[in-house]
């Protein structure tokens, strides 16, 4: 089998369109959270991209069926791990937050940093795309980054985790260049030169 870059996020984060942009494969997206329910993979020059199914709320689905696609995704990393060169989380610059407030109101951990921190227990050396970062003005930016970071459990300032946290925008392409050079990057510390190409053409 191809090794493996995995994209993971809650329902409606743009994962999909975040592949779309940064390789320009045709993946499938949708508006309604919840659109990919079903692991999809993309061949691409040597590699594959794995796109999995948003975890979280779904629109029109009752919560076992969100827990299973939760389970799914886990057993699919644990299974399949040491073919998966790195994981990319991706978040919600808008809403990431919020939603990590109401988890700890109810004494929970927020799923989307369980997530990550399962990822590195998994040394899937995860970098964190957070996404719709166009939606949050430019001197607002600086202190949400320091407070995903914080959730995180990486000390703020955000500038330090520049080699794994990125503000990324989908829809305008911001921050894809340097998204581009995290996934290089990673590549080259697992040694596979050969697929350097398929990130550099873009």
């Amino acid at each position: 089998m191809e090794p493996e870059i995995v994209f993971v996020g809650r329902s409606n984060v743009g994962k999909s369109s975040l592949i779309r942009a940064l390789t320009g494969l045709p993946v499938r997206v949708g508006r309604r959270p919840g659109l990919t329910r079903k692991i999809r993979r993309y061949p691409l020059d040597g590699l594959t991209i794995v796109d999995m199914p948003g975890f979280g709320f779904m629109a029109g689905v009752n919560s076992s069926v969100q827990e299973a696609v939760k389970t799914q995704i886990v057993r699919y990393l644990e299974r399949y791990r040491k073919r998966i060169l790195f994981a990319i989380e991706v978040l919600d610059a808008r809403s990431f937050l919020e939603i990590c407030e109401r988890w700890e109101e109810r004494g929970q951990i927020p799923v989307d940093v369980e997530m990550f921190f399962f990822l590195r227990e998994l040394h899937l050396d995860p970098i964190v795309a957070v996404n719709k970062i166009d939606i949050i003005h430019r001197l607002d930016r600086d202190f949400l980054l320091d407070a995903i970071c914080e959730k995180l459990s990486m000390l703020p300032p955000w500038r330090q985790w520049l080699d794994v946290i990125v503000p990324v925008s989908a829809k305008t392409g911001e921050g894809l260049k340097e998204l581009r050079g995290l996934i290089l990057q990673r590549l080259r510390k697992r040694n596979v030169e050969q697929l350097i190409s398929c990130f550099r053409r873009f």
